[in-house]
């Protein structure tokens, strides 16, 4: 008899644990997927002045337009895309009028394709502030030599062509073409795994409920 009962409470216990992180993910999923409306909803919105997407505070997928000139350097980023393979970000500083340079995120491009200069033409640009986590201790050095970065290090970036550290992601096409096709912000690489996570957690609760079944009815037959 006091076997079976821990045999009980055991299975109890541990059934209701991984019932309860299921819930939990369950929880987080419908927290994640409601904040993945309202940043869809936002990138998405009318755009609005560079100054009040940035005051009191910076924020990011901000849609904002601006109007300036490109400068006349470039820098070439690797990345690859799912239906296209290896392409080149192309990312330029932009003088945006009465506020200063920043970065531009114009879009992507196949390897060997000549970037276009557009220097001395004013432009009206609309895109999304973002603030891309995409640098880690396995992330190559640039090599300037050829040009080449491997990951958007805005502060990394601004400094190498003297801009502001804040990054616009095109998201428009512009009414001068630039040699690119435009790569917009979206929800895409925000991770959401919760509902994986749940069916896991429910699975195991399945499981241990069927093990501790198991352990119980073999304990019960079990001669005394």
């Amino acid at each position: 008899m006091r076997r079976l009962l821990f045999l009980m409470t055991f299975g109890l216990m541990g059934a209701g644990i991984l019932i309860s992180l299921g819930v939990w993910q369950v929880q987080r999923l419908a927290w994640k997927q409601d904040l993945l409306a309202r940043i869809e909803a936002q990138i998405s919105a009318e755009p609005i002045a560079l100054k009040e997407a940035l005051e009191p505070t910076f924020q990011r997928y901000a849609p904002v337009e601006v109007e300036g000139e490109f400068g006349v350097d470039h820098i070439r980023m690797l990345a690859s895309r799912r239906t296209t393979g290896a392409v080149h970000r192309i990312i330029r500083p932009f003088n945006v009028e009465g506020f200063g340079s920043v970065l531009v995120d114009t879009g992507w491009q196949v390897d060997g394709r000549e970037v276009r200069s557009v220097t001395q033409v004013r432009l009206t640009l609309v895109g999304n502030l973002d603030a891309p986590n995409e640098v880690d201790k396995f992330t190559p050095a640039p090599d300037p030599e050829a040009n080449l970065w491997f990951a958007r290090d805005v502060p990394a970036l601004a400094a190498a062509l003297n801009t502001q550290p804040i990054l616009i992601v095109l998201r428009d096409v512009p009414e001068t073409d630039l040699g690119v096709t435009p790569w917009p912000v979206d929800t895409a690489g925000i991770p959401n795994d919760h509902l994986q996570y749940a069916i896991t957690w429910f699975s195991l609760a399945a499981i241990w409920v069927l093990m501790t079944a198991y352990f119980v009815l073999r304990t019960n037959r079990s001669p005394r």
